[in-house]
C-alpha cells in the first residue's frame, strides 16, 4: 500500500482578502495562486523597484533581493505559471487580470512573456516527449552530464529559433508570434536596461532568467528520464511520478507528472487522489515512481550516476518485490538513448 502525504485539499478562504480574491478567480481551489500573485505584487515588485532606484546598488541589497526571490517566490510562481497556462485563473468579468501571471510577474521570475505558453502548451504536450518535441530527452543518455549540457545548451542557443520554426511548420501563426515577440521583446528591453542600469538589471532580470531556464530544463530532464523504449508515447512509460516531497507541498503537486500527461488539464489538487485511484494502472504499466525525491534531486543523482540512492527511493509497485540490483538494472535500462527512428 502506498501512503500519500502530499496535500489533497486546497485551503479555504480565511480573511476578507481571501474572500475578495476568490471572487475574482474561476475555481476557488486556486486561491493559493491568487494569494501568491497578491503577495508578489505587494512584496517582490516594490522590492525590485527599490533595487533599481538606489544608485549605486549595495551588493548586500542585491543579495537580499535574490534571497527573497528564490526561496520564497520563484518555484511557486513557476508552477503557478504552469497550472494557469493549462487552466485560466481569472473568471468572467475579470479576464484581463490573466496577464498578471505571464506578462506582469513573468519577467521578475525569469520568464519571457508568453514563451512558456507557446513552448509548453503549444509544443511539448502535443508532442509528448517524442522526437518532434523540441525538449525531448529520448535521444540522450539520461544519466550523462555531457548529454544534459548539450541538451541545455541547445535550448539556450537555438530554442526560440526552433520553437518559432516548429509553429510555422504546423501553421500555428499565433503561437509563433507569441514565442517570437515575447522572447525578442524581453531581449530588447533587457539590452536597454543593461545599458541604463547594469547591476540592478543583472540582479532583477538576468540572473533569474538564467537560473530558472536551467532549473526548468533539469526538471524536464528528470520528468522524462526513465523511458520505455518499447512504448515511448505512453505517458505511464515516458514520464515519472514523485510523491511525498516538500516540493509537492510547495509547488501544487507538480511531482505527479504521469497523471499530468495522462490528463493535462487535471486540477493540481486532484493529483494525489487520482494517483491512488489508478495505482493498479501504474503497476500494470510498469510506471516509475519515486518517494521523497523531487525532480532536481533525481536530476542530480542521475548526473552522479547514483543509482543506489535512486533505488532506495523507488516505489516498487510490482507484485513480486524486486531486489535493489533488479531495480537498478531496470532504471539503467530506462535511461538509455532511444533512436528517433525507433
Amino acid at each position: 500500500m502506498v501512503s500519500i502525504l502530499d496535500e489533497k485539499a486546497p485551503p479555504s478562504p480565511r480573511s476578507r482578502i481571501d474572500h475578495a480574491l476568490v471572487g475574482l478567480i474561476k475555481d476557488p481551489r486556486d486561491l493559493p495562486f491568487a494569494r501568491l500573485i497578491f503577495s508578489a505584487l505587494l512584496v517582490l515588485v516594490p522590492f525590485a523597484t527599490v533595487v533599481f532606484v538606489l544608485d549605486p546598488l549595495p551588493w548586500w541589497l542585491g543579495a537580499a533581493y535574490l534571497a527573497v526571490l528564490f526561496p520564497v517566490f520563484i518555484d511557486r510562481y513557476t508552477l503557478m505559471l504552469h497550472n494557469t497556462s493549462h487552466r485560466r485563473l481569472f473568471g468572467k468579468g475579470h479576464e484581463g487580470l490573466n496577464i498578471l501571471v505571464p506578462l506582469v510577474l513573468g519577467p521578475f521570475m525569469g520568464q519571457t512573456p508568453y514563451t512558456y505558453f507557446a513552448h509548453h502548451i503549444g509544443m511539448h504536450h502535443p508532442e509528448n516527449n517524442l522526437p518532434d518535441d523540441l525538449s525531448s530527452t529520448m535521444r540522450f543518455r539520461r544519466d550523462s552530464l555531457r548529454g544534459f549540457l548539450v541538451y541545455y545548451g541547445t535550448f539556450m542557443g537555438l530554442g526560440i529559433v526552433q520553437l518559432v520554426a516548429y509553429h510555422r511548420r504546423r501553421g500555428h501563426s499565433r503561437m509563433a508570434r507569441m514565442a517570437l515577440f515575447g522572447e525578442l521583446g524581453w531581449y530588447l528591453a533587457i539590452a536597454l536596461l543593461l545599458w541604463l542600469r547594469p547591476w540592478p538589471t543583472l540582479v532583477v532580470f538576468v540572473i533569474p532568467f538564467l537560473l530558472i531556464r536551467f532549473m526548468m530544463m533539469a526538471g524536464n530532464w528528470a520528468q522524462h528520464a526513465f523511458i520505455d523504449a518499447a512504448d515511448p508515447a505512453n505517458p505511464y512509460r515516458n514520464s515519472i511520478t514523485s510523491i511525498n516531497t516538500r516540493y509537492n507541498r510547495r509547488c501544487f503537486n507538480d511531482g505527479y507528472h504521469i497523471g499530468h500527461h495522462v490528463k493535462a488539464n487535471r486540477h493540481w489538487s486532484e493529483m494525489p487522489s487520482d494517483f491512488e485511484a489508478q495505482l493498479a494502472t501504474y503497476r500494470d504499466q510498469g510506471a516509475v515512481v519515486f518517494q521523497g525525491l523531487d525532480y532536481f534531486q533525481i536530476w542530480a543523482l542521475l548526473m552522479a550516476k547514483r543509482y543506489k540512492s535512486l533505488a532506495r527511493h523507488f516505489v516498487d509497485l510490482s507484485e513480486r518485490p524486486r531486489t535493489e540490483a533488479e531495480v537498478i538494472d531496470f532504471l539503467r535500462e530506462r535511461t538509455r538513448p532511444i533512436p528517433a527512428s525507433r
